[in-house]
């Protein structure tokens, strides 16, 4: 990419009020919240060009934010790594304010907007000489006072564009288009074909005839825990499922979907994959807490997406939205219905699951020679593979206690037939509050029975190969 990714759209300011609600007020059946926290952060087109900026892009933002108090927060919130070239703006930038209890919104308040001035030389210059370009349409007139100078970039060089039910279609060319189911309904008016598949079917239709309709390389139809449909306009539509299931805060994660797919475009990708980056991204940022994520916004890298993701960062985050940390931990060689049963339960039991995971030393010197028979990585890549689990993190000692010091996690989950008493986990977490607890095991499943029956499985055939006639 020889120029920046050029974020174009409509900034605002994103507030938070945090608190909760366990009463009515006395003189209407309304909830009473008592605040404990209030944040504020740049949304829009401003969260766009953070998350882009988060995906290794350099970038430039090109946006209306006028003179208020709220402007003046976005500017300073983006400073210094993400440049800025404004229009100006007749009016007030806007405010969107949520209050939330427990975790979730109870109403929103807008105030503020405006219109677009004429774009000077400086925003010219800064698409012109755009390296790839995401457009964050909100409907607020960015995009639209600038449409001629993003038709041209379309003939240039990579343009994502992320529309809005109230802005306009993308120019035609752009090399990626990124509605959302809903959005993609209200263009596009096709019933769901009948049957189970119907509402999928129905997906990949709407982004075939949009790919067409604007003339667009590809698009990308966003479902939200579904992942996407990708098509670039033939009867060859490419379904990209979430790699995990991610429960936290949705908004904002259709502009963490655009800005890492135009980022990943900016660097040489194709839309396909782009847009499987994108949804992994995208479940990610939605699992570490949404817009808002404190890491978010702080100087610190950016983590690696997924349930490979860091243990402890995941940790953090989950604890700085208010949430509950699970973890659990073994040497889970076999992977079998137990298991899986133990790690399901214990995901219900709070916002993440970290599983501490014995390395391949620590489970020989448990279980003996033989053992494990799965290496540790392989081990790793099967667990974090269930929606249930959030993050694996392996460790050496015979015991996690160590690395649960440095997780606190707030419920430590064991399985079988351990009292809390026995666990020797639970004095550590003391320490700082947390709970041990131990849920039972499927009966007649275990580890060693599966080896015992695959050891008798693999004699039985190679008797027979034994005895059979060449």
């Amino acid at each position: 990419m020889n120029g920046p990714l050029v974020v174009v759209g409509d900034a605002l300011l994103d507030r938070d009020i945090d608190g909760d609600a366990g009463r009515l007020t006395p003189d209407a059946p309304a909830p009473v919240v008592d605040v404990t926290a209030e944040h504020a952060r740049p949304g829009g087109a401003g969260l766009a060009a953070r998350l882009a900026d988060r995906a290794g892009a350099e970038v430039l933002l090109v946006t209306a934010l006028g003179e208020s108090a709220a402007a003046e927060t976005v500017r300073a919130a983006l400073a210094p790594e993400i440049g800025l070239a404004e229009l100006p703006l007749d009016g007030e930038l806007p405010v969107k304010t949520r209050v939330r209890a427990g975790g979730r919104p109870l109403v929103r308040f807008d105030r503020g907007g405006g219109t677009p001035g004429t774009a000077g030389p400086h925003v010219r210059r800064a698409i012109r000489e755009a390296g790839a370009v995401l457009v964050a349409d909100y409907g607020n007139g960015t995009a639209r006072a600038l449409r001629p100078l993003l038709a041209e970039a379309a003939r240039r060089v990579p343009v994502v564009w992320d529309p809005h039910p109230r802005g306009g279609p993308p120019v035609r060319g752009v090399r990626l288009a990124t509605p959302n189911g809903a959005e993609a309904r209200r263009i596009i008016h096709r019933a769901d074909p009948p049957g189970p598949a119907g509402a999928l079917a129905g997906d990949l239709l709407r982004a075939s005839l949009l790919a067409r309709r604007w003339q667009a390389a590809a698009v990308a139809v966003t479902l939200g825990a579904r992942g996407a449909v990708l098509s670039r306009g033939t009867e060859n539509p490419l379904v990209l499922p979430s790699p995990f299931t991610a429960h936290g805060d949705p908004c904002g994660a259709g502009d963490c979907f655009a800005a890492v797919a135009a980022a990943a475009l900016a660097a040489g990708a194709l839309p396909e994959e782009a847009a499987g980056r994108a949804v992994l991204a995208a479940a990610d940022f939605v699992a570490r807490g949404g817009a808002s994520d404190p890491a978010l916004w702080s100087d610190a890298p950016a983590p690696e997406p997924g349930p490979h993701r860091d243990a402890r960062a995941l940790a953090e985050a989950v604890r700085a939205r208010g949430g509950t940390v699970v973890a659990t931990g073994g040497c889970f060689d076999l992977l079998h219905t137990g298991h899986v049963s133990l790690l399901e339960a214990a995901r219900r039991l709070g916002d993440c699951l970290i599983v501490c995971l014995n390395s391949d030393a620590s489970v020989r010197r448990l279980k003996g020679r033989g053992r494990p028979i799965n290496p540790a990585a392989d081990r790793a890549r099967v667990l974090a593979g269930l929606s249930c689990v959030d993050a694996v993190v392996v460790f050496d000692e015979d015991g996690p206690q160590e690395l649960l010091a440095g997780l606190r996690p707030h419920v430590w989950v064991k399985g079988g037939d351990y009292t809390v008493g026995t666990l020797p986990e639970a004095a550590v977490l003391r320490d700082w509050g947390g709970q041990a607890v131990v849920l039972p095991y499927v009966a007649g499943h275990s580890t060693t029975a599966l080896a015992g029956r695959a050891a008798r499985a693999a004699a039985v055939v190679a008797d027979g190969a034994v005895g059979a006639e060449p």
